[in-house]
């Protein structure tokens, strides 16, 4: 990441200078694309754009950025205290199913058994 780039995200109050960056600059960032996730977890206090930018990317590809999904989605559950972004992240990135194979998907991934427990405290899983 060049230092002029990295001055202005560093400035970033809230993370949506960097969910701009990684919006305008799809495919063209994939190289400092860690980086630009370590700013967003950095800057966004209360999850909102770490949400919005791991939403977005799994829609762009989801198993090209897998990695930096899980770490988005890991920040995020971290950040969103209050539960205002979160629920947002289990349609999109587990599918519109997703309550039907919540135990599945519980076993299998720990961001999801995470979010669901926060969401929904009183279920089995």
């Amino acid at each position: 990441m060049d230092q002029d780039l990295k001055k202005q995200l560093t400035a970033d109050p809230d993370g949506l200078l960097t969910y701009e960056y990684i919006a305008n600059h799809i495919g063209a960032c994939d190289d400092i694309m860690d980086e630009l996730v370590d700013n967003m977890i950095l800057v966004d206090n209360s999850g909102q754009f770490t949400v919005s930018s791991a939403r977005y990317l799994s829609a762009i590809d989801a198993e090209k950025y897998r990695e930096v999904i899980s770490r988005l989605i890991a920040g995020a559950i971290e950040k969103d205290r209050e539960r205002r972004y979160i629920g947002d992240l289990l349609p999109a990135i587990w599918g519109a199913d997703y309550e039907a194979r919540a135990d599945e998907l519980s076993a299998s991934d720990d961001n999801f058994r995470r979010i669901y427990k926060r969401l929904f405290p009183s279920s089995t899983i």
